[in-house]
């Protein structure tokens, strides 16, 4: 399984990072700093996709939102599920993403056992669906 973190804070990316190694150090993270990095990532044809893209929304050059719409949009990428990972607590932004397309919306927390608990339940919650679609 791999999971993408788009983010322009290193210190989140990493902390990001370590907590997905606590939950399952099989768990492969790759990384982008901004969404034009990440797009150019996920569109290029000989790119292994991943299974969650985590996504934070107030960065440089592209943005999370655009960053989704783009996502969203591409027939290549547009299965795969997309994690709001924000400082943002706007419950109407909150709506606006997911009508966009977003999987979760989940505001940042500040430890890594949060993160550890966060991603726990994001995987979970994949499977049940996942299976319940699959009957």
């Amino acid at each position: 399984m791999t999971f993408f973190i788009i983010d322009d804070d290193a210190d989140d990316r990493n902390l990001f990072i370590e907590s997905v190694k606590e939950v399952d150090a099989d768990i492969e993270c790759i990384s982008a700093n901004n969404g034009e990095q990440a797009l150019t990532l996920l569109t290029d044809p000989e790119s292994t996709l991943p299974d969650f893209i985590f996504l934070d929304l107030r960065m440089p050059r592209i943005d999370g939102k655009k960053c989704l719409a783009e996502i969203k949009k591409n027939e290549r990428l547009k299965h795969i599920p997309v994690v709001i990972f924000t400082t943002s607590r706007d419950v109407d932004e909150s709506k606006e993403l997911k009508e966009m397309g977003a999987f979760h919306f989940i505001s940042k927390p500040n430890n890594p056992e949060e993160i550890y608990y966060l991603i726990s339940f994001v995987l979970d919650e994949h499977w049940s669906v996942s299976n319940r679609n699959h009957r």
